[in-house]
């Protein structure tokens, strides 16, 4: 796939969050050429999810938030999940999003995990804590969603902050951002699966 489309998707409730200037920092040093779509999840939100696994009658949705985002996310050939760390994990705006993968999954003429395999999932948080591990299980949400979908995995670009703005204190996290979408990334794999 030679053509580059970035989703990102911004799971704080608070506009212009820090960890949406992160991710903006980042996708400023993406080529001109590669389009970039910017979809708030407070602004466009996704009703509960209800697990319909078992029930035969799935249905694309056509309006509102579902189909938007539904739509966007098959376009995109690499989505970035942008999601302040709330409490240890994404946000509840991110989970309700992923758990929407899995109404996704089931949706007849869709091929979900057909069409995301290959693609590249990414992250961005910003955390107040000043240790980085803490943010390990954000981190292994969003590797093993990856890793079903048989997807690449580009890692989690992470840093620190509270109050708004905060984050432009972060030099570290800033210059990390200016190389974060040109690195490497590698399929992603469970810890279980061997090579």
């Amino acid at each position: 796939m030679t053509h580059r489309s970035f989703l990102f998707v911004l799971g704080s409730s608070r506009p212009d969050g820090n960890t949406e200037l992160l991710a903006r920092e980042a996708a400023e040093q993406l080529p001109s050429d590669i389009e970039q779509s910017w979809i708030s999840l407070a602004r466009h939100p996704l009703p509960d999810f209800e697990d319909l696994r078992h029930d035969s009658d799935h249905i694309r949705p056509t309006e509102g938030s579902p189909a938007l985002l539904l739509d966007a996310t098959l376009a995109a050939t690499d989505i970035v999940i942008a999601s302040p760390l709330y409490w240890y994990s994404v946000s509840g705006q991110t989970k309700r999003y992923l758990d929407h993968w899995s109404g996704w999954l089931r949706t007849p003429g869709v091929d979900f995990k057909a069409t995301l395999a290959g693609r590249t999932l990414w992250g961005v948080s910003v955390l107040a804590d000043d240790q980085p591990v803490v943010a390990d299980p954000l981190i292994g949400t969003l590797h093993n969603s990856a890793a079903y979908l048989r997807m690449r995995f580009g890692g989690v670009l992470l840093g620190n902050g509270s109050k708004p703005g905060d984050i432009r204190k972060d030099t570290q996290a800033l210059t990390r951002a200016k190389t974060f979408f040109a690195q490497e990334a590698p399929l992603a794999r469970f810890a279980h699966e061997t090579v």
